[in-house]
């Protein structure tokens, strides 16, 4: 490891600073999504799963509207519900443990970002609100998605270029 002066050091912090508050989200966002479709069926959704291995996948209308997203979580509460914590044993649980279709088993509302958000931006949202990724939106329709990974891979990426 090379050691820098502290003067160097503060240097390369700011430049690195600079540089990621200069990023895009757009530019490495991955385009190429594996969507769940609202009125897909659980079989249908437990086929996605299956064939690919991401935690969490988004929901779209027809429209390629963000409505949703569907995890691993709700997945294992759905196939072994008999398994669900107390606690969670509520109406609005007992619904969705009935649902058959992903709009009537995904969560709602999630959470999402502009394409044109910088990345530190999305860096201090996500260490802040405990985020593992973003669907990314532009007019309401999903065009990316980004999570934790795809930061480090592209912050590694701006680091090893001072």
């Amino acid at each position: 490891m090379v050691d820098h002066g502290d003067e160097d050091c503060i240097r390369c912090q700011r430049s690195f600073a600079e540089m990621c508050s200069e990023m895009v989200i757009r530019d490495f966002m991955t385009k190429d999504l594996v969507t769940i479709s609202e009125n897909d069926s659980i079989d249908q959704i437990l086929e996605t799963f299956d064939k690919y291995h991401f935690h969490t996948y988004p929901v779209v209308n027809e429209d390629n509207v963000l409505v949703g997203t569907i995890d691993r979580d709700i997945i294992l509460k759905i196939l072994l519900v008999h398994r669900a914590p107390r606690i969670e044993h509520t109406h609005l649980n007992a619904v969705v443990f009935q649902g058959d279709t992903a709009k009537a088993i995904m969560l709602s509302h999630p959470v999402s970002i502009s394409p044109d958000e910088h990345l530190c931006d999305a860096v201090d949202m996500m260490l802040k609100h405990k985020i593992d990724r973003f669907c990314i939106v532009d007019d309401g329709k999903l065009v990316g998605i980004i999570c934790k990974p795809d930061i480090i891979k592209e912050v590694y990426k701006l680091r090893g270029s001072d």
